[in-house]
């Protein structure tokens, strides 16, 4: 589920200094009179100007990281949505976003909410062990109990 090209690009905030001359906003050619403006791309903006070309955010707003492609510029979201790469969820077999967070362990990817122990059902916090076994995902106690209906405990430290 990763890109395999980095297109994003740098959002700076700058401070317009009263003693030098206006600069051009790239965004609607007009001179940028404000207290800040947005050097992006290599050109100035205005903050209103620098805008996803889908959802219309703001990017200076959103973060400091815009995405190109296509001659668009994007905020993050959309630029996966578009150009992401989609991928199916090893628990439930449904399509994941290429925007989505996920969870992996090894190969497989997982929903959020799908990243459970597949035999009870209990969720993850961040810090719990959870077992990889036979692609099934299984928490401490299923897995030793697995363990021990094959003939062998698992070592405790």
């Amino acid at each position: 589920m990763a890109l395999t090209a980095s297109p994003a690009q740098g959002i700076q905030m700058l401070s317009v200094q009263p003693d030098t001359k206006p600069k051009g906003c790239a965004g609607c050619n007009r001179k940028i009179k404000d207290r800040y403006l947005l050097k992006a791309l290599d050109k100035y903006w205005h903050e209103d100007c620098l805008k996803c070309a889908c959802c219309d955010c703001r990017l200076g707003e959103v973060g400091s990281t815009l995405y190109t492609k296509a001659n668009l510029i994007l905020c993050r979201r959309d630029y996966l949505r578009l150009f992401g790469v989609t991928g199916n969820c090893a628990a439930c077999s449904k399509l994941i976003p290429a925007f989505e967070m996920v969870m992996r362990a090894k190969e497989n990817v997982y929903h959020l909410d799908c990243f459970a122990c597949q035999l009870c059902n209990q969720r993850f916090c961040v810090g719990d062990k959870f077992f990889l076994k036979n692609n099934m995902i299984l928490c401490q106690t299923d897995y030793e109990e697995g363990l021990m209906k094959e003939g062998y405990a698992p070592q405790v430290r």
